[in-house]
């Protein structure tokens, strides 16, 4: 045990406590001192009073740092609160932001499937009209062969050659508006 001597007003008093405590002892007695330095010319003729109005002050003192820890806890539970409702808002922000990027991305992909299909639709149809073209060319070229060849019976080959070039003629036209669709077809696909 150790012995620890203290001052306090016009007193001094000797303590004991444990090794590890003296440090702690000798600031309280300082604490007291102070405190009962308060009282200044209005101390008491009983040292016993002028110690309780001492400890009176101190524990004013202690009373006013017990309701400040309170209220900092109070105010420590409510930014917990607020900070739980910030991350909680974050986290369904975030769910909600992912959600939407997912829905985009869906919704991205079907536009390009039906921009595939189209495309895909537009490509076939432009094959068929060049086929039709070509059907078309190689049938132009058989009527004017023929018509070289063939003689009307009531006319002779100069009526039959003006008559062929007349179907001829229209049949080019026919041929060139075909092949203008296929090329219009062509162009649309490509802009996709």
């Amino acid at each position: 045990m150790s012995k620890v001597r203290i001052t306090v007003g016009p007193r001094s008093y000797t303590i004991n406590c444990a090794p590890e405590d003296e440090e702690k002892v000798v600031r309280f007695g300082k604490l007291i001192d102070e405190n009962y330095a308060k009282l200044g010319t209005a101390r008491a003729a009983q040292e016993a009073d002028n110690l309780v109005f001492a400890a009176l002050f101190m524990a004013d003192e202690l009373d006013e740092t017990k309701q400040a820890a309170n209220r900092a806890k109070v105010e420590l539970a409510e930014l917990r609160g607020e900070l739980q409702r910030a991350t909680d808002d974050a986290a369904n922000a975030e769910r909600r932001a992912k959600a939407e990027m997912e829905e985009a991305r869906a919704k991205s992909g079907n536009g390009k499937a039906e921009l595939r299909a189209e495309i895909d639709t537009l490509r076939k149809a432009e094959e068929r009209t060049r086929r039709e073209n070509e059907r078309l060319k190689a049938d132009i070229a058989e009527l004017q062969e023929r018509s070289r060849h063939q003689h009307d019976l009531f006319g002779g080959p100069a009526e039959d050659a003006a008559h062929s070039e007349a179907l001829a003629e229209k049949l080019e036209a026919i041929a060139l508006r075909a092949e203008r669709a296929a090329t219009a077809l062509e162009g649309g696909s490509q802009s996709h």
